[in-house]
């Protein structure tokens, strides 16, 4: 019951979209949009209060607009960010995505050395036992990704890393039936090789990356 005001203010922000106006200045958009409407869940300026809400702040502006798209298409499912989507346009879309990937990250906190000693030995080098390929190979050794395909995972919220791992693994995420999340697909595949405590680990490790 607690997340319901926190939902409602999310809805409730999609309101002030109508007057932002068609022919504001794209440079101006992202901030107003994200102000106006993103602050309630992830912050103002992408540094999300909230574990269970993903830090978009640093995010490269490709995989943001992407992510956008899928949601508002369907092929990713989230029923609050399908709401927020469906009102944005692609201009608003790559406008989010520019604005938030100039915002300063505060960046995050290991918090288990046991965890953070596996995490680490599992995103540099990944597991040959299960076949499990190194992570830095594709989200970059620091954590920074490749724009467009692979997310940022740098001081990210552990909460949100093992929430996302646990729905590649559960085919919540990246089985949309059409296969047009193709990163997600691939992700779907790697997490099927991770216990729960490998995707603790993951999550914790890149939490301290910076």
């Amino acid at each position: 019951m607690r997340r319901i005001p926190t939902l409602l203010a999310c809805i409730a922000g999609l309101l002030p979209l109508v007057a932002l106006g068609q022919n504001a200045p794209a440079a101006d958009n992202g901030q107003r949009i994200a102000t106006t409407v993103c602050a309630a869940c992830h912050g103002a300026d992408g540094n999300s209060p909230v574990a269970a809400n993903p830090v978009l702040a640093g995010q490269s502006a490709d995989y943001i607009t992407l992510q956008l798209q899928h949601f508002k298409a369907g092929i990713r499912q989230n029923p609050v960010m399908q709401g927020m989507a469906s009102t944005l346009s692609d201009v608003d879309m790559r406008a989010l995505g520019e604005y938030f990937s100039k915002q300063q990250p505060k960046g995050g906190t290991a918090k288990d050395p046991e965890l953070v000693k596996s995490g680490q030995s599992l995103y540099r080098g990944g597991d040959l036992a299960t076949n499990l390929p190194a992570c830095a190979a594709c989200h970059s050794p620091d954590g920074a990704g490749i724009p467009k395909n692979f997310p940022r995972l740098a001081g990210q919220w552990s909460d949100y890393t093992y929430a996302q791992l646990k729905a590649f693994k559960g085919g919540e995420r990246g089985n949309d039936k059409a296969g047009k999340d193709v990163n997600g697909r691939i992700m779907n595949a790697i997490a099927q090789n991770l216990s729960d405590t490998d995707m603790r680990a993951l999550a914790d490790y890149v939490s301290g990356l910076h």
